[in-house]
């Protein structure tokens, strides 16, 4: 990894001196330089003399041009995004390397199996296999910084280094692969890393679709081959697979409107569409790819009858088509229908209704007449191989690629329930909504959309099938009548024509919903349209939980504890309404906003809330740090399988189930003192306009990295204007970026170091025994020891604390001019740091995460840089500036935010 990061760092700096004169590259090689050895003597040194040297290197970068300190920006910006390439090739090469030996991988489907077989037996691990659900939810929520044009840039870099990591590669060969690489490299540092141009909807799906393209309709097969390969070992590829397809993707993208106004019904109908012409398209290459391989003879493997039944009817309906298929095919029946086949996707993705398919059951009954017939004929290996693959492929994905789930803020549903039931007809209020009843209203434009939105639902179904887009998200559900909203405005949609299918589903994120969402799942049972889906569906009924917006409302160790003992009721609520319950989790892709490595946080889930089925968003930079790579991306979907697997076990939930049990009290306690710091500090009198000055919260929306806008139901402040607002509008994500960018990452961890210290310095608390323990520092040991839920959150809060920075960090507190705020937020650090490293044992963060923990050392000095860069833009904007010149700053300080995400490795 060195050697890469060294070949790119040097290719960068030749296109420097080349592009901008080598007067440039030594003014980024000087601050390169004074911020590693300022790091380095902050080590051996005071905090005094660390203030010091910062005070030198922010003299250094103040006597810079604008426009010169803006090209150093630049250079570090470009500079991050080749390490981040250069490490991810070394964590491609480290799982490959893993994969080498005769046990199976940690944290693999071949692992969990073996674990699995040992604990429960094989016919128990058939049964699980049989109810396993991994439902990835895509969200476009803005935490992807770069720009499609960067990330497709850093792509072909990342191809080239390929090339040159091969050792097949000839001298020749390698030569110009350096030129192309060159060539490359200059065409990254030349392209804008801002963009001109905001995203709109319609960009966001199409960047979604890029991950599918490239890497999700390609690694799923695979990650199910790993778990065949698991359970039938040498009989893999020859035998009937007993690996159901349990991977499901949906995606709120172009169809999540809660607080973006530029999701509209046109926007859902589009979306849908977008997705169906990939997964179509997807589809009919691998089936005329398939297709073209089965070149079998028909006297080595004569067709079965139902594959014979099924060319004459083929031929019968289109003969022409077969004509031609099986002159360039003669005496090859698979590859004659699977070619066939082909024609019908792509005339179902044309809309040639003579041709096209009704849905895909249609397709994959197609598929396994080939199946059988290969099967019956003695190829297995050609029936249960490739064939196989784009079998499950049709499963997972089908017609629609990914299920459309709607939101909208129940907020919204009453209001326009309220203006229809205002000028409705009488007996309207039961929801009966005779026809034409809406054609007599002229309702609002709010109104109108909603149920516009509904008749796009509709839309969608009829042309993708109910699966295409079934589920309606209701945000801050508080009562089950939200849920009942949902149905009625349907129905006052449709006017008495039908109403599309729809599972709506509750989301709870404030600490109240949390308590009271059994009582909401209670009464949504007794709601008519709930009833018979469960009736329809095997009483198959789904909850959302929001760690984002709790996480911000209570700090990240009370929701962390909150939400735990909200899935343990809930789940305890299913058990007793007999209803499979699917817990949805909506985890950001940052620690503050429940983030962290998913198999450890699925394993620390509360007893019986996984049972086989898990659901959870993929959100922003997430989806392209996890599915940029096939590597990469099938190691993840292993670790999350594999971790929903062992969860679903007795033996996991009986160890958590005790955990939760023996740290009751230690729990409460921790989250008393954590919830009363965290409020303590947002609930200051004057900490959101201090926020706002510290921070480049009121430009970061000019990043334009998505279509949302970073407060509900505002407009975007106006550029230079310094942000204020009441904190309950601001979203979790723009809360968590901010934040990061001032290297404090207090969503993180601020709140924990009280709550540990109620425990850590108090007499009379219950240890593990169950028995008065004097010694609360001890008691937190064994927590962290035997209490997954305990460990992963202090662990998540190390991490955090690694990426903090508290010299820089003093520096941005001190712009808002609030002594009092910034002593309270650096001695909760302080406390929280002396707090996590004495419970875990650690003497210094990150000690047990060697790689992780050199991997932050190495990038810190190069952060440091664009921070003392942003630190000059900010301080000027907090002033009176000329307008010319506050443009010019603002440009700075985007660059340097989109620096700092790109040395953090997370946003939002």
């Amino acid at each position: 990894m060195r050697q890469d990061v060294r070949l790119l760092g040097d290719v960068l700096g030749e296109v420097i001196r080349d592009s901008a004169g080598p007067e440039l590259l030594a003014d980024v090689e000087h601050l390169r330089r004074a911020v590693i050895e300022a790091r380095r003597g902050a080590r051996e040194a005071s905090a005094g003399d660390g203030a010091s040297a910062g005070d030198e290197i922010a003299a250094l970068v103040a006597s810079w041009s604008l426009d010169r300190a803006d090209q150093v920006a630049r250079a570090f910006a470009v500079y991050f995004h080749l390490a981040n390439l250069a490490e991810e090739h070394q964590r491609i090469r480290m799982l490959r390397e893993r994969d080498t030996g005769q046990q199976p991988m940690r944290e693999s489907l071949a692992a969990a199996v073996a674990e699995l077989g040992h604990d429960v037996g094989r016919e128990h691990l058939v049964e699980l296999l049989a109810s396993l659900r991994v439902h990835l939810v895509l969200t476009a929520h803005p935490t992807e910084a770069r720009r499609r044009a960067v990330v497709s840039a850093l792509r072909r870099v990342s191809e080239l280094l390929d090339v040159l990591d091969d050792p097949r590669t000839g001298t020749a060969h390698r030569a110009e692969t350096r030129h192309v690489l060159h060539e490359n490299i200059d065409l990254l540092w030349r392209t804008s890393q801002l963009r001109i141009k905001a995203m709109d909807p319609i960009d966001e799906v199409r960047t979604v679709m890029a991950a599918f393209d490239e890497t999700l309709f390609r690694v799923v097969p695979v990650v199910y081959r790993e778990l065949d390969r698991a359970l039938a070992g040498q009989a893999s590829r020859q035998t009937p697979s007993p690996v159901p397809a349990f991977l499901r993707f949906g995606s709120w993208v172009g169809a999540d409107r809660d607080g973006n106004p530029f999701v509209t019904a046109q926007v859902t109908r589009e979306a849908a569409t977008i997705q169906a012409e990939h997964v179509l398209r997807a589809l009919e290459t691998a089936t005329t790819r398939i297709g073209r391989a089965l070149t079998l003879h028909e006297g080595s493997a004569p067709p079965a009858a139902a594959l014979r039944r099924a060319l004459a009817a083929a031929s019968a309906a289109h003969p022409e088509l077969l004509t031609e298929i099986t002159e360039r095919s003669p005496q090859e029946p698979y590859r004659t229908y699977l070619l066939y086949v082909a024609q019908r996707l792509a005339a179902t993705r044309a809309r040639h209704a003579d041709l096209a398919y009704a849905g895909p059951a249609e397709y994959l009954a197609d598929l396994r007449v080939v199946q059988e017939s290969l099967t019956a004929a003695g190829a297995a290996k050609q029936a249960f191989g490739e064939l196989q693959h784009l079998i499950w492929q049709a499963e997972t994905f089908g017609f629609h690629l990914a299920g459309l789930e709607v939101r909208q803020h129940s907020e919204v549903h009453v209001r326009a329930r309220a203006e229809l039931r205002a000028a409705g007809p009488p007996g309207i209020e039961d929801g009966s909504a005779p026809d034409g009843a809406l054609d007599r209203g002229s309702w609002s434009a709010e109104t109108e959309e909603v149920l516009a939105t509904f008749r796009a639902v509709a839309w969608v179904q009829d042309r993708f099938g109910a699966e295409a887009c079934r589920r309606y998200v209701v945000s801050f559900t508080r009562s089950a009548d939200d849920i009942a909203a949902v149905y009625e405005l349907a129905r006052y949609a449709m006017a008495g024509g039908p109403v599309p299918e729809l599972d709506v589903v509750p989301l709870f994120e404030s600490a109240a919903d949390l308590t009271n969402a059994p009582d909401v799942m209670t009464g949504m049972l007794a709601i008519p349209e709930v009833s018979r889906r469960l009736a329809a569906n095997g009483r198959e009924l789904e909850a959302m939980l929001g760690y984002s917006d709790s996480a911000k409302e209570l700090g990240p160790a009370s929701a962390t504890l909150r939400l735990f003992d909200a899935q343990a009721k809930l789940a305890e609520w299913a058990a007793g309404h007999a209803v499979r319950l699917t817990l949805f989790h909506g985890r950001g892709g940052a620690l503050g906003r429940g983030g962290g490595p998913a198999g450890r946080a699925v394993l620390a889930q509360a007893p019986g809330s996984v049972n086989g089925s898990f659901k959870v968003t993929e959100q922003g930079e997430v989806i392209f740090a996890r599915y940029g790579q096939q590597v990469i991306a099938k190691r993840h979907l292993e670790q999350v399988s594999s971790a929903v697997l062992l969860a679903s076990s007795p033996r996991i939930a009986d160890r958590n189930a005790a955990a939760a049990a023996t740290y009751r009290d230690v729990a409460d306690r921790i989250d008393a003192a954590a919830r009363s710091a965290f409020r303590a500090l947002v609930e200051a009198d004057g900490f959101a306009d201090w926020f706002a000055r510290i921070s480049p919260l009121g430009e970061i929306g000019q990043l334009r990295i998505g279509s949302r806008p970073a407060k509900r139901g505002l407009a975007p402040a106006r550029p230079g204007a310094v942000a204020t607002m009441d904190l309950a509008d601001l979203r979790a994500i723009p809360w968590v970026f901010a934040w990061s960018q001032t290297r404090m990452n207090l969503p993180g961890w601020f709140g924990l170091g009280s709550g540990l210290a109620a425990i850590s310095g108090a007499d009379g608390v219950h240890g593990a025994d169950g028995v008065h323990d004097a010694d609360g520092a001890e008691v937190l040991r064994r927590a962290y020891r035997d209490w997954p839920l305990f460990g992963v959150l202090l662990d998540n809060a190390e991490m955090s604390l690694a990426k903090t920075d508290r010299l820089i960090g003093a520096r941005y507190l001190a712009l808002g001019g609030r002594d009092d705020l910034t002593e309270r937020v650096l001695a909760e650090y302080d406390l929280t740091l002396r707090l996590v490293l004495a419970v875990t044992g650690h003497d210094r963060l990150l000690a047990d995460k060697q790689v992780l923990s050199r991997a932050v050392a190495l990038r810190d000095p190069y952060v440091d840089a664009l921070s003392y860069l942003q630190l000059r833009a900010l301080a000027a904007l907090r002033g009176p500036i000329p307008d010319e010149e506050r443009e010019r700053l603002e440009r700075l300080l985007l660059l340097t935010v989109n620096g700092v995400a790109a040395g953090l490795q997370n946003t939002g």
